[in-house]
């Protein structure tokens, strides 16, 4: 059998030692390849167009073009769109929040294990949540509580037993836990959350909950 072709990764940061490490360390695993590096946001919009990565590594400051911006270009500018995954220094940073909303699949402290960010770009690249469930919760938690609610539009083609799975999802239920709460089989549960998926034109889990959270189907604090 052929070998599934590797991972295509770019590296954003504007910090030389940052870019520099996370390439020696991804240059290490077969299954994923380092593209390219930028070392700030318009640079990165400019070679993501040129390489057309899986998965985008960005920093969020950066000078020129930050890393909000640059993210929210690449999730609605290229087809098919990257995953992007912000770099942070401090967990839950204020910038997190607004990275997400630009379409940002997750994130990552700049400091993680090596295993760790090669787990990371795997689990972005299938299209799966980045985030644990209770990272996840308390991170849309906390961007609830500071951004104005909106409800969509999209949500009304949520039916019941979708905008279900979506509110237990929301507030950081694995599908095993969905399936039992709701009394339906594991594979049923996928087939909602793929539904969910292309109504709301998420990419990914995290993006379904940014939306939720957004349009007040869920509010901080539930469970």
């Amino acid at each position: 059998m052929t070998a599934p072709a590797p991972i295509r990764v770019l590296i954003v940061d504007d910090d030389e030692i940052v870019r520099v490490a996370f390439r020696a360390l991804l240059a290490t695993r077969d299954d994923i390849m380092v593209v390219g590096t930028a070392r700030d946001g318009r640079d990165a919009v400019r070679a993501a167009g040129e390489q057309r990565p899986d998965v985008v590594l960005m920093d969020v400051r950066m000078p020129v073009l930050d890393g909000i911006a640059a993210t929210r270009l690449l999730t609605t500018t290229l087809t098919p769109a990257p995953r992007v995954v912000v770099l942070t220094t401090f967990d839950l940073d204020e910038y997190v929040y607004d990275a997400l909303s630009a379409g940002a699949s997750g994130f990552l402290l700049k400091d993680v294990p090596a295993v760790t960010l090669f787990d990371a770009v795997r689990v972005v690249a299938r299209g799966d949540a980045l985030l644990t469930p209770e990272v996840t919760r308390r991170l849309l938690d906390e961007f609830a509580r500071v951004r104005p609610r909106v409800r969509p539009d999209r949500l009304a083609q949520l039916t019941a037993r979708e905008l279900d799975v979506l509110r237990l999802l929301a507030v950081g239920h694995a599908n095993a836990e969905i399936a039992a709460l709701l009394f339906i089989s594991n594979e049923t549960v996928k087939t909602h959350v793929s539904s969910i998926l292309t109504k709301l034109r998420a990419r990914d889990r995290t993006q379904a909950v940014i939306v939720a959270y957004e349009a007040g189907l869920v509010r901080p604090g539930a469970s």
